[in-house]
């Protein structure tokens, strides 16, 4: 996957050349470009920003810079016929010129809420435009003409889009092939069945008092893999209730649940 992401402030980016990301970057799974949107002001001072029309605080990013920004990289990409892969997001039809299974991002607090099934859908495009808002965020026209998707990786304000953006590249990174050593791993976390993950735990076997399960030494799989199932349902009826109205349980998920209520109350 290809990741280019339009910021004003370029040298935030250092954290994607550490740990799994970092590592797809040198194994090639990941091509990540960070370009400054600073190098397509077109006064000597490199202005980026605007006072906005109307009046009020802050500043907003100038159009131009954006566009042109896009464009550079549009035209750099070889013609391509492909169309969108199969997507729970809804795009702007704009994406579709040109089309290269590519999608324009914008980080915004007015965005959709970034979860686990947007992260999943995104890791099947081929090419992502990221672009990181700031200050008052951007001129609306570049929203209207280029970005087909806006998200947010919460409700609230933080001073840009370049957390967000690296936020949204790592957990993106987690559904593409090769990037995790195991490739059971993403299909295991918390979320990726709308329930919290069961409880991890390492050696030694007992630390200050405190022993491992020993249904997890127990070498019996079945054994492991039911006592796993009721914590993560445990866990989350404890911490995160909310998610099991949506969460996909078995019959024997629900006698489980039923049982952890019961002996809670």
């Amino acid at each position: 996957m290809r990741i280019d992401i339009l910021t004003l402030f370029p040298s935030m980016f250092s954290p994607l050349e550490e740990s799994i990301i970092g590592k797809a970057k040198a194994k090639g799974l990941l091509d990540i470009n960070i370009i400054d949107l600073r190098t397509f002001a077109r006064d000597k001072h490199k202005t980026a920003d605007d006072t906005p029309y109307g009046g009020g605080p802050g500043m907003v990013i100038k159009p131009e810079l954006v566009f042109e920004a896009v464009e550079s990289i549009k035209a750099k990409l070889p013609t391509s016929n492909l169309q969108h892969p199969t997507s729970n997001i809804q795009t702007n039809p704009k994406s579709q010129i040109p089309n290269h299974k590519q999608l324009t991002v914008l980080l915004t607090p007015a965005g959709k809420t970034l979860n686990n099934a947007i992260a999943k859908d995104l890791a099947q495009y081929e090419h992502l435009i990221l672009i990181c808002g700031h200050y008052e965020g951007v001129d609306q026209r570049v929203i209207d003409s280029l970005v087909d998707e806006e998200i947010s990786i919460g409700d609230y304000v933080l001073t840009g889009g370049e957390l967000p953006a690296m936020v949204l590249i790592d957990t993106i990174a987690r559904f593409i092939p090769g990037v995790l050593g195991d490739e059971t791993s993403a299909a295991e976390e918390t979320f990726s069945q709308g329930l919290l993950e069961y409880p991890q735990y390492t050696k030694p076997a007992e630390y200050a008092g405190l022993k491992v399960p020993e249904v997890l030494m127990s070498g019996d799989h079945k054994k492991i893999a039911s006592w796993r199932r009721e914590a993560s349902i445990k866990s989350t009826f404890i911490k995160r209730p909310d998610l099991l109205s949506k969460a996909q349980l078995s019959d024997d998920d629900t006698r489980m649940l039923e049982n952890i209520f019961m002996d809670r109350s």
